[in-house]
């Protein structure tokens, strides 16, 4: 192909991919996939990572996009972002809009249960355990404030 012939955007997953970067960056422009899943994705698609995205034939993108569908199948539990899903069971790897719903609604399952993240959540403080002291404050003061008198 020349470089003429470049698809600037490749639609997979319901979500434009920039066509002039590799395969395994522009796979990470889906929601859900990162670096290492996007190698994963070209690996077993059989795609060179490297290769740039606009360059593929409509066949390499068909089974790239095939591999993206049956992602869970094909690789092991420990290698999906959803491991065991709390109502089925059985492990998941979401994608796209699917991970900000189920995201949102851990979020609201924690809060309803008043679990100790939920009320952060709630709050709007800090989740992981991080210090408060000094860092995550919000308001317009700086600095420190001292009694008048």
């Amino acid at each position: 192909m020349d470089d003429e012939e470049i698809k600037y955007f490749v639609r997979i997953r319901n979500t434009d991919l920039d066509g002039t970067k590799a395969v395994q960056i522009a796979l990470t422009g889906i929601k859900g996939v990162g670096s290492h899943t996007s190698r994963t994705i070209a690996k077993l698609a059989g795609v060179d990572p490297h290769a740039v995205m606009g360059k593929l034939d409509d066949e390499s993108v068909e089974r790239i996009a095939g591999v993206v569908d049956t992602y869970t199948e094909q690789v092991p539990d420990w290698m999906v972002n959803r491991p065991k899903d709390i109502y089925t069971g059985e492990a998941r790897h979401l994608l796209g809009t699917d991970l900000t719903l189920m995201n949102n609604d851990d979020v609201n399952r924690m809060r309803k249960m008043r679990s100790y993240r939920g009320i952060r959540h709630e709050t709007g403080q800090k989740v992981r355990g991080q210090r408060t002291k000094a860092t995550g404050r919000t308001g317009a003061i700086v600095g420190v404030s001292r009694k008048k008198g």
